[in-house]
């Protein structure tokens, strides 16, 4: 279809798809807590909570939600540490200063801060965290390795990656009706909501080019990580990949 061309040929080069993601992502800013909802029927939520029991949290932790959108992952660690009984330090790092602006008017809370990041060179030093918490982010990095290596990075020894984001189901008939699922349905929500066909467009086209989750498990661990594994969900269509820096 021309739209999907036209959204392929923008997100090719690392640099266009940057640009590209950055502008996008601006534009829906302000209803794309909505946005989710409607388009997974709310199961995104529970969802966000299995990232949560695979992430492993501990007393004393540093998490860092990177392209955290509008902070669910950091705000959802706050309170599953609080009904633990102990405390954690939460950095919320995103791209676009409108998703940020977003997520601060549901309140920050028990953040330590919001900070402007490309993930691909993030403003922290080496082990500053424990934990890095990625939701539907992996696949919006301008490049994927460099990505994984920077988070890798950021990670002390000990720590762990846990990624949620679309997968790719084994069956090739669900896959096929999967992705005609979705580029139907994204071009309904982003005109419904955004009253722009191209705004979710973007999903089924940059799910093409993202590895399934089991090839991620081999990026992962040529970014260095170890005891690299995945959980699917909604029979693959959607998946957890999570590894540790030994």
């Amino acid at each position: 279809m021309k739209l999907n061309r036209r959204i392929s040929g923008r997100i090719e080069r690392p640099a266009d798809k940057r640009r590209y993601v950055r502008r996008l992502f601006a534009g829906v800013a302000g209803r794309y807590d909505l946005t989710n909802d409607v388009m997974s029927l709310g199961l995104h939520r529970r969802w966000k909570r299995r990232l949560l029991e695979l992430t492993d949290l501990r007393p004393g932790h540093r998490v860092l939600d990177l392209a955290a959108g509008t902070g669910d992952l950091a705000r959802g660690a706050l309170d599953l540490a609080a009904r633990k009984g102990f405390e954690i330090r939460v950095v919320a790092a995103d791209l676009t200063p409108e998703m940020m602006r977003a997520g601060r008017t549901r309140g920050s809370g028990a953040l330590q801060g919001w900070i402007g990041a490309d993930a691909l060179r993030l403003p922290f030093p080496d082990g500053a965290f424990d934990r890095v918490l990625v939701g539907y982010g992996l696949r919006n990095f301008a490049d994927l390795d460099a990505g994984l290596a920077e988070s890798f990075r950021c990670l002390r020894p000990g720590g762990r990656l846990v990624s949620l984001d679309f997968g790719h189901p084994r069956s090739t008939a669900l896959r096929r009706a999967y992705f005609a699922y979705l580029n139907v349905s994204t071009r309904v929500v982003g005109w419904a909501l955004h009253r722009d066909p191209e705004s979710y467009v973007y999903i089924p086209e940059s799910l093409r080019r993202f590895p399934d989750q089991r090839a991620m498990v081999r990026r992962m661990e040529a970014a260095g990580f170890e005891r690299c594994r995945y959980e699917e969900l909604m029979l693959g269509t959607m998946a957890i990949n999570y590894g540790d820096r030994r």
